[in-house]
């Protein structure tokens, strides 16, 4: 039978000597793309994977082939072609241009994230960050499938990692979690930190009333303590939210799987950018009429509306930085979106780039968002750094995706459940204003946390504790077309017929189970009783790790909110 390699075309020869072309394909995908998607993250392994949902495309990067960083002193670019770093002050929007403009990849597109922190360039507080802590990350994948309906693309620079794609898009394996069934984790939303948190709202309300503060968005952390299955999480989240933007990532030791309410910016290739801040929340719960009856609530809480007011004039007021004249536009002003277990009033702001203006700008004049920052924003930073238990990191800070051809888009990260250094949390917010009050504050901040915790999955979900000699003989038999009596689990499977199709088959469904192989690793000795040890030794639980100095555990009942002179 032939390499599954042979259905990537050959690319036609590169502009120039060392520049790599993808190979490209389109592929059949079996069920839904979300369930696809998953499928393809699952068999990854612990290399770089995003997975970012936008519209009705769904796209996956495998790998990286091109890597670059930022950091507080400077922007590295490590690749193919060795490794550079750009020194930069106040802005590292100019050394990003310089070290993507001689990428050494066609028609590349990159995948990433960016911190919270990033916001502080220019001020005192970016001082204090430690020098090596990567505030910017972005990837140019070694494999790129965009998933749209029943059709995948599949863009490559590494056909074996292609192949895995290919056979886990074609995997008719049903969804490991279904949501009737999932065990889900039982999140404590209080976790005696509720007093804490309504502290930190009244002295903001204080300060806001006593200086030139006039909003600051302030967050707390929820820890998780039982394993949680990430993949199966955003599954079932993603079945049960209805966000902007969706993304599951492992980048950096970080993993993460999130549904944006909104979106920090959108650029065209043309040069329209769009913004969409929401502000003003009230539940969401499913009860026709008790959900109208909040909506108009919402619509004529005076806090609210103020807050959201307040919020488009800023926005409105960052484009203008980077836009054409006249070429601004409010569109479905302060009208409610619905967004998982959360109602919101919400507005879309359109505008078109000033010539000489790029992606870069836009996200250096809107980031971070002003729906998690406050107004003005300088101010706001150092309320979140007295208030707050710990750095932020990617909570508030975005998701995004950065073409070769000046597209841009990026997703505030909130409604998000995050691992890290052997740690679980969920973490959100609030907008404080002059009117608010510490107690529907904190209810706020509950009804956001619902949206995730109500779907966050144990790490049993996917079966990872019963993978075992049965049921891969069940699907070693299935790829091998013949009765599971057959399959003898002391004999060689690849002189039994099992070919390079069904060996991806197989991997692809044991994915779900949270083992991780490579072809070669099962062809190096093809028995069902050698594989079998290799998912035993998987599946032992790993020690976990200390928390770095980023993940400091949230503060204790009793403890009192660090602040700062």
């Amino acid at each position: 039978m032939s390499s599954i390699s042979s259905m990537f075309s050959m690319p036609s020869m590169p502009t120039r000597p060392d520049t790599l072309q993808y190979r490209t394909s389109s592929a059949p995908v079996a069920g839904d793309p979300l369930s696809a998607a998953v499928r393809v993250t699952r068999q990854a392994g612990d290399g770089p994977c995003v997975l970012y949902e936008r519209g009705d495309t769904w796209s996956v990067a495998l790998g990286a082939i091109t890597e670059v960083t930022v950091t507080r002193t400077g922007v590295r670019r490590t690749g193919p072609d060795g490794e550079r770093t750009v020194p930069w002050t106040d802005d590292p929007a100019p050394a990003l241009r310089e070290l993507l403009s001689d990428l050494p990849v066609e028609d590349w597109r990159a995948y990433g994230t960016v911190d919270f922190e990033l916001s502080y360039a220019g001020t005192p507080a970016f001082d204090e960050l430690p020098a090596d802590t990567v505030l910017l990350r972005l990837v140019v994948p070694r494999t790129e499938i965009r998933i749209q309906g029943s059709t995948a693309t599949v863009r490559t620079l590494d056909p074996e990692e292609a192949q895995h794609a290919v056979a886990a898009l074609a995997s008719d394996e049903a969804d490991p979690v279904h949501p009737a069934s999932a065990p889900l984790v039982d999140v404590d939303l209080e976790q005696g930190e509720g007093e804490l948190y309504r502290k930190a709202v009244a002295g903001a309300v204080r300060e806001i009333r006593d200086s030139t503060l006039r909003k600051v968005i302030l967050s707390r952390v929820v820890q998780i303590t039982e394993p949680v299955d990430l993949a199966s999480t955003y599954l079932l989240g993603r079945r049960r939210n209805t966000p902007a933007r969706s993304f599951l990532l492992h980048l950096g030791g970080l993993r993460a799987a999130g549904f944006g309410p909104e979106i920090v910016l959108a650029v065209d290739a043309d040069g329209r950018v769009r913004t969409q801040p929401l502000a003003g929340t009230r539940a969401l719960t499913g009860d026709a009429e008790g959900d109208a009856r909040l909506r108009r609530e919402l619509l004529a809480d005076p806090k609210e509306v103020y807050e959201h007011a307040v919020t488009v004039r800023t926005s409105f007021e960052e484009l203008e930085a980077v836009c054409e004249p006249g070429t601004i536009q409010v569109t479905d002003y302060m009208t409610v979106k619905p967004r998982g277990t959360a109602q919101h009033l919400g507005s879309d702001l359109y505008g078109r780039l000033r010539p000489g203006q790029d992606g870069w700008d836009a996200l250096a004049s809107l980031f971070p968002a002003v729906t998690v920052a406050g107004i003005p924003k300088a101010e706001a930073y150092e309320a979140i750094r007295r208030y707050e238990s710990e750095p932020r990191g990617l909570y508030g800070g975005a998701v995004l995706t950065v073409g070769q051809d000046g597209t841009f888009d990026a997703a505030l990260v909130l409604r998000s459940v995050y691992q890290q250094g052997g740690r679980t949390w969920l973490r959100a917010g609030a907008g404080i204003v002059g009117q608010s009050v510490p107690e529907r504050e904190f209810t706020e901040t509950c009804e956001k946390l619902r949206s995730v915790s109500g779907t966050v999955v144990a790490a049993v979900a996917a079966g990872r504790t019963e993978l075992g000699l049965d049921v891969m003989r069940r699907d070693v038999a299935e790829a091998l077309r013949c009765p599971e009596s057959e399959v003898d689990t002391e004999a060689n499977l690849i002189a039994q017929g099992l070919d390079s199709v069904g060996l991806m088959t197989v991997v692809s469904k044991w994915s779900a189970y949270g083992v991780r192989f490579k072809v070669a690793e099962l062809a190096r000795d093809p028995r069902l009783v050698a594989w079998a040890r290799l998912v035993q030794e998987q599946q032992v639980p790993p020690s976990p790790e200390p928390p770095t100095a980023r993940t400091t555990a949230a503060p204790r009942a009793g403890e009192q909110v660090r602040t700062r002179p």
